[in-house]
Parts: structure tokens; C-alpha cells; sequence
């Protein structure tokens, strides 16, 4: 008789492929194509694989359907003497340094060292803002259930694939993660925040469904990985001695990537922790899942939620956004800082960190923002947050008074990164702009990007947002 497959099972499956080869990969550290595959090690792939700590980067992207107010109160949005911002202290106008300048922000993004007069202090480490970039940039929509959309940049990607699964197709490979498609821990049943790959819309996985997954039990799969290394090692050494020369590329690979038991067993406890430090969906449980599915290598790209003042329309003295404003800077501090969720992990120059929510919300221009009583849904203008190590310290683009006097994105010089009306992003493909530097951020160079465009979507890549720019191996 069949054992009939539980549902745990299913979902484990799913994450870590049939006959859980994703948990021999955790236990190996070799990708699972390899280790379905020895023959399919050419010297490009393996050169690939070698690269891909140094130049690639695993990605954590936050959405927002509700279009956050998070483009109120980023540099960029400070030196415009009436352009509203919240009041209280919490969040009161302060002077930081990016890209080597002066700007005014609210206080959240300055260090915890500087304190306002109220004696409330900043929430981002100096060391993380010193690689962050503001990219301002326009969606053009004002409608909640068009976030999806967003995520594939308003028809201007490539078989309508979203950005996320455009860039999990090439960093797949490279990183040999189990699975090619995007996880979210953040949708939830927000159908309007959850991730398509191939046209087809991928469920959510919530961080405490992980947690009941992957602990709690004695044949728990982080467990099971600490059995998996010498079999499984002792089995490829043996079909590689036997098929090839030594010095082969199979076995440089081999040697290349292989953890050693010390390094399963540190892994495994490290996951853990991690995974057993989870007690709600929350902000902070879904950075803990996020971390450890890419710890795991279960996939290079995973979408969360973090609220940095949500659909605030009535927000009496945008109490709302403030406070957001500063808990939403306090759990993206708690991720990328040293000791934080990724640094546990070993992680902390690997992952890159950037938010694509679906619209702004107005800087002036209505009666309600100037009361400070709430903001609307704005299409004109939106912040796209980039932090990792290939990023610089930046503010790219900028706003503009329109005719009427309200605030919109600017147009951007490609080559500065500076707001110009003239320059030659136009304001209308800012978004692309956005999408295009991600991807090279994420080290996926702008010649492999093409394929992901339709032919007229225009924008480009912005280099005074990068270190430097991805090229091919």
C-alpha cells in the first residue's frame, strides 16, 4: 500500500524539491543541479558559481500595497521649504551625510548617536546608510490593486514577468538555489503583494508555517542535513574519481564548494536558532524567514512587508507615519546591521535590501496634507529604498514643483544621478531606471538584463547609485 504524502511533506517538497534535494544542498554546499547532475559542471558554470559570492547578491524586497508614505520623509524631500513632513520629535528634520552630502531627512535615518532636541535619537546605523541609495522615481498609478503591475514596472517588462522573477532566473544559476522562482513571507492573503513567475501566482509561505516546517520535530529536515554530508559527498568523490581525470572541472568544484562537517553542523545550529526565534507573522518573524530561506539556498529573491505609514488618508498630525516611519527604519536597521538577522547568518554582504511599493502619497498641494491630517495615493512620486554592498551612499533624482506647485519626480541625469528636467531618464521612465540599477546592484549586468525589456521601455541604469558596474565574467 502507498503512503499517502502528508501535507507537511507537500510543502517541504516544494521548498526543498523532490526527494528534498534542496536539503542535501543545505548539507553539501554544492547546488542542487550539481548534485542531481555532475556532468553539467563546465568550466562557465563552475567560474559562475566561484563569482557569485564576490559579485552577485541575494535579494529582500519589500512591498507595499497600501503606497506607504515612505517618499515623505526620505532625503530628497527636505530641502523644498514646503513640502510637509510630520512634526514630532520622533521624527523631526535632522542633517545627514549621503554620497558626501548634507541633506535633511527625518530623524529615523540618522545614526543612534544623533539625538533631537526632544532627545529622541536616530534608528540606522551610519554604516548601513553608507551604502543606501534614494532612488525617486514616479509609478503612475493611484490604485491599490495595481501593485502587481508595479512589480512588472507597468508593462514594461518582457512577457509580463515581474522584476523579482526576472532577476531570481539569472541569480538561480549562479547561487545553485533549489528553486528559480521568488518566495513571499509578507503577502499573507494580500493577493495584490503576492509574486507570479512565469504567469502563474506563486502562494505565500508565512513565517511561521516555515518554522512549523522546518523544526519541532526529531525528523526535522535541519536535522536530517546534518546526516546528509559524508553520504553524500562520499558518493560524488567516488562517480568523479571514476568519470574523470583528476583535476577535472568536476572535481575543482567539488573541492571548491563542499562544506565541511564543521560548517553543516555551525549552518544547521545557526538556522535553528533563527528559525526557533520566530513567534509571529510580524515584521521581525518574516526577516527571520527570509534569512533563512536564503541561508538555506532555497531561492535568491524573497518579498516581504515592512509598513512605513500604510494607507494613511485620515492620520490626524500623521501620528501614523511618524510612528511607522520610525519602526519601519528600526526593523531595516535590525536586518542589515552588524549582529543583526543577517550577520547571524553570515549574510550581511550578500543580501541586498530594497523596497517597490505601488505609488506615494502626496508632499503638499491639498488641504489635508497641509492640515497634516493624512495623505492621498500619489502617482507623481515614490522613493525606491536600495541597500547592499554594491550600492553607494545616495540620493538619485529628485522632485520638482509642477505647475500647480505640488511636488513630482524629477527627471534624472544618468550620469550624475542628479534631478534634471532635461536630463535624459524623463521622469515617466524613472521606474525603469529604479528596476534597471536593482538589477545591476544585484550584479546582473545590463547586458544580460536586455532580454528582461520590452523594446521601448527606455530608462537606464543609474552608475552614481553603484560601486560599480556589473560586466560578464
Amino acid at each position: 500500500m502507498i503512503k499517502p504524502v502528508t501535507r507537511r511533506e507537500s510543502l517541504l517538497a516544494g521548498l526543498f524539491g523532490s526527494g528534498y534535494i534542496g536539503l542535501r544542498a543545505l548539507a553539501t554546499g554544492l547546488p542542487a543541479w550539481f548534485l542531481l547532475n555532475p556532468r553539467q559542471a563546465t568550466a562557465q558554470t563552475l567560474q559562475c558559481m566561484l563569482n557569485a559570492a564576490n559579485n552577485n547578491q541575494y535579494l529582500i524586497l519589500s512591498t507595499s500595497s497600501n503606497g506607504d508614505p515612505l517618499n515623505c520623509n526620505a532625503p530628497g524631500t527636505y530641502e523644498a521649504t514646503d513640502i510637509i513632513h510630520p512634526q514630532q520629535d520622533e521624527v523631526s528634520a535632522t542633517t545627514i551625510q549621503v554620497g558626501g552630502k548634507s541633506l535633511g531627512a527625518a530623524l529615523p535615518w540618522a545614526d543612534p548617536s544623533v539625538a533631537s532636541a526632544g532627545g529622541s535619537t536616530g534608528k540606522l546605523s551610519s554604516s548601513i546608510l553608507a551604502r543606501a541609495c534614494f532612488f525617486h522615481h514616479l509609478t503612475g498609478t493611484v490604485v491599490h490593486g495595481d501593485q502587481p503591475k508595479v512589480m512588472k514596472v507597468m508593462g514594461n517588462t518582457a512577457g509580463g514577468e515581474m522584476m523579482v522573477s526576472a532577476f531570481a532566473k539569472h541569480l538561480a544559476g549562479c547561487f545553485g538555489t533549489v528553486q528559480t522562482q521568488p518566495i513571499s513571507v509578507g503577502a499573507g492573503s494580500n493577493g495584490g503583494e503576492l509574486v507570479s513567475f512565469g504567469g502563474r501566482t506563486l502562494p505565500s509561505i508565512s513565517p511561521l508555517q516555515l518554522k512549523q516546517l522546518l523544526t519541532g520535530t526529531k525528523n526535522d529536515p535541519l536535522v536530517t542535513a546534518r546526516t546528509l554530508r559524508d553520504s553524500s559527498l562520499d558518493m560524488l568523490n567516488s562517480f568523479i574519481k571514476r568519470e574523470y581525470a583528476s583535476g577535472s572541472v568536476q572535481a575543482q568544484f567539488l573541492d571548491a564548494l563542499a562544506n565541511s562537517q564543521s560548517q553543516v553542523r555551525l549552518l544547521a545550529s545557526q538556522l535553528a536558532t533563527t528559525l526557533n526565534s520566530i513567534t509571529a507573522n510580524d515584521v521581525n518573524g518574516q526577516m527571520q524567514a527570509a534569512a533563512a530561506l536564503i541561508a538555506a539556498k532555497v531561492t535568491s529573491v524573497v518579498t516581504l512587508h515592512i509598513s512605513f505609514g500604510g494607507d494613511n488618508h485620515s492620520d490626524s498630525n500623521l501620528q501614523g507615519e511618524a510612528d511607522q516611519t520610525v519602526s519601519g527604519v528600526t526593523a531595516l536597521n535590525s536586518l542589515m546591521k552588524a549582529g543583526g538577522v543577517l550577520d547571524t547568518l553570515g549574510l550581511l554582504d550578500q543580501v541586498t535590501f530594497s523596497t517597490m511599493n505601488v505609488f506615494g502619497r502626496n508632499l503638499n498641494g491639498i488641504a489635508k496634507v497641509t492640515d497634516r491630517t493624512g495623505r492621498d495615493h500619489y502617482g507623481n512620486h515614490n522613493v525606491t529604498l536600495m541597500i547592499g554592498k554594491n550600492f553607494k551612499s545616495s540620493v538619485i533624482g529628485g522632485v520638482v514643483a509642477n505647475s500647480s506647485g505640488a511636488y513630482v519626480a524629477n527627471g534624472i541625469d544618468s550620469a550624475s544621478g542628479s534631478p534634471a528636467a532635461s536630463g535624459d531618464i524623463p521622469a515617466a521612465q524613472t521606474l525603469v531606471s529604479a528596476a534597471r540599477t536593482l538589477g545591476s546592484g544585484l550584479g546582473i549586468p545590463d547586458s544580460v538584463q536586455a532580454s528582461d525589456w520590452i523594446a521601448s521601455a527606455g530608462g537606464k541604469t543609474v552608475p552614481a547609485a553603484l560601486v560599480t558596474l556589473p560586466t560578464m565574467a
